[in-house]
């Protein structure tokens, strides 16, 4: 069965601001939004394909794309903050100060959302679009402190602008994160230092990439598994 009915709005009444602003900069003209598919409720539908956002953990997503990629091309669009604007309310909800964050997310990023989907990367229905974006991180100040050292809660996420966007299909494009000039075998501390990245991203990519078959394990040693890149089949 096919998508149904379209939903009249863009947004919904329990929709997340970041994620409402995400759907709404995605929108193309004859887009349907929040539509029912089986079970299952999609953030937008073009044409045969169902696009879902995730601002969040793609681990509880796992389930739900599964069954969809079953039937449909899935299109998942994830969000990386390239940029984050900090701004706290004092007690009245006016702005006491703003700030940028020192912290930079990049495209490789992408890797600690995609290792809880590991069994579904490389199908033929699954696209993944990371988008690297400004956003604003709007903080309040706690009605009950949760934490003894946290005197202030998120209070809401805001769209600023896309900066970039990148999109991984077919195992070659998961396979290209891993530079060219990294000789063979290689070891996860070998990719991050190649990537400039902590050893855990590094991890994390090795991780994905194998469990792809676009990753073989050639021999282990004392400082870790040794890879090699493999363009073939992953069965």
């Amino acid at each position: 069965m096919g998508p149904e009915a379209v939903a009249p709005h863009i947004g919904t009444l329990n929709e997340k601001r970041l994620h409402a602003d995400l759907k709404a900069w995605l929108a193309e003209p004859g887009d349907r939004f929040e539509v029912p598919v089986g079970r299952y409720v999609i953030d937008i539908v073009r044409d045969a394909q169902l696009i879902e956002i995730q601002t969040g953990s793609a681990a509880p997503l796992k389930r739900k794309l599964a069954a969809l990629l079953k039937r449909h091309p899935v299109h998942l669009v994830i969000p990386i903050a390239r940029e984050k604007t900090l701004t706290s309310l004092d007690h009245d909800g006016r702005v006491a100060r703003s700030r940028k964050s020192p912290l930079r997310g990049e495209m490789i990023d992408i890797f600690g959302h995609l290792v809880s989907l590991k069994d579904l990367l490389g199908d033929d229905n699954l696209s993944i679009e990371v988008l690297l974006v400004h956003i604003e991180e709007v903080r309040q100040p706690c009605t009950k402190r949760k934490r003894r050292w946290k005197d202030w809660e998120v209070h809401e996420r805001r769209l600023i602008d896309v900066l970039d966007r990148a999109s991984f299909h077919h195992p070659a494009d998961y396979l290209a994160v891993v530079p060219p000039n990294v000789e063979e075998p290689f070891t996860t501390a070998d990719l991050a230092r190649a990537i400039d990245r902590p050893r855990r991203v590094a991890q994390q990519i090795a991780y994905c990439l194998r469990e792809m078959g676009t990753l073989a394990v050639v021999d282990r040693r004392r400082d870790g598994y040794h890879y090699v890149r493999h363009f073939g089949s992953a069965d």
